[in-house]
């Protein structure tokens, strides 16, 4: 019969994990509210159990050996490994949290937040934003809404709405004039660019066969918000896309003077942690945002 395996102490690898962190007994039993002497007859148990020392020990800080660092690496994948576990079973009754660029936050999701809440007033959102150029997907949140260049041809993206790039910008005074009628006055308008490689401008005129001209005066910003907001206040002309302004249009803060739109091939997708397949409010979240990207379809396809 084989013999059976002894599992080394967890408690005694974890203070393992603090001491080495650390470099002492003294913040490690702190850490793990224990004392310096529980501390370190737990760390002598382990090196009692793999036969061999795990540190090497001075008046003033602790080392780890060749053996102590193999035994500590394992130890941190498996600390880790329980942590992601507990996370994973523990009970789901917390908010879905969700991580979304905060223009998108403001400008898409927050116009629509009123009726998720009335559809699904026992559950709750926890919305992260972020103003770097790319939503980083990892760390703590369940889901995350993304910006793709085209879109993904898996499972785990749910695609919200395509983009469509179209020239805005307020509906009686730009620049104290009159908005433009047409394409061809565009240069006697300042142009507004919600991010710094202004690209969105470059992408619409040269879908229209123009480029930028080179006196033209540009007002650029890092969020498509900001963007926004200065159209909206009459300083200029701003290119976003159109799901991002339609609210500002419906509300009659923002006017298309020209068209038309440009379809670039991006989208927008709801992307979903692995984790997140355990809360209980996932399916009706997805629902919830299967809804919403439908209605933007349908209002895609009375675009002229």
């Amino acid at each position: 019969m084989d013999k059976v395996f002894r599992v080394p102490s967890l408690q005694a690898l974890q203070a393992l994990v603090e001491v080495a962190t650390a470099s002492n007994f003294t913040q490690a039993a702190q850490r793990l509210c224990l004392t310096q002497s529980a501390v370190s007859r737990k760390i002598q148990q382990l090196e009692h159990h793999y036969g061999v020392p795990l540190l090497v020990r001075s008046s003033r800080s602790v080392s780890l050996t060749t053996e102590g660092q193999h035994v500590l690496a394992v130890a941190q994948r498996m600390i880790g490994e329980l942590e992601a576990l507990e996370k994973r079973l523990e009970p789901r009754d917390s908010a879905f949290r969700i991580r979304i660029h905060v223009s998108l936050a403001v400008r898409w999701l927050l116009p629509r937040l009123t009726d998720f809440y009335a559809r699904h007033p026992d559950l709750a959102l926890s919305i992260e934003t972020v103003a770097t150029q790319r939503v980083d997907p990892s760390g703590e949140c369940d889901a995350c809404i993304l910006y793709l260049p085209a879109p993904a041809d898996d499972q785990a993206h749910q695609v919200l709405f395509e983009e469509f790039l179209v020239p805005v910008c307020a509906p009686h005074s730009v620049n104290g004039k009159v908005p433009p009628q047409s394409l061809d006055e565009l240069s006697q308008y300042p142009l507004i660019h919600g991010s710094t490689g202004q690209l969105e401008w470059a992408s619409w005129l040269q879908a229209q066969h123009l480029t930028l001209a080179r006196d033209s005066k540009h007002i650029t910003f890092n969020l498509d918000e900001l963007a926004l907001e200065a159209a909206a206040r009459g300083m200029g002309i701003a290119m976003t896309d159109q799901a991002l302004a339609q609210d500002l249009i419906n509300r009659g803060e923002l006017i298309v003077p020209f068209g038309p739109p440009l379809k670039t091939g991006g989208a927008y997708t709801l992307w979903l942690q692995p984790s997140s397949a355990l809360h209980p409010a996932r399916p009706a979240i997805l629902e919830w945002f299967a809804r919403h990207s439908a209605s933007l379809i349908q209002g895609d396809k009375k675009t002229p």
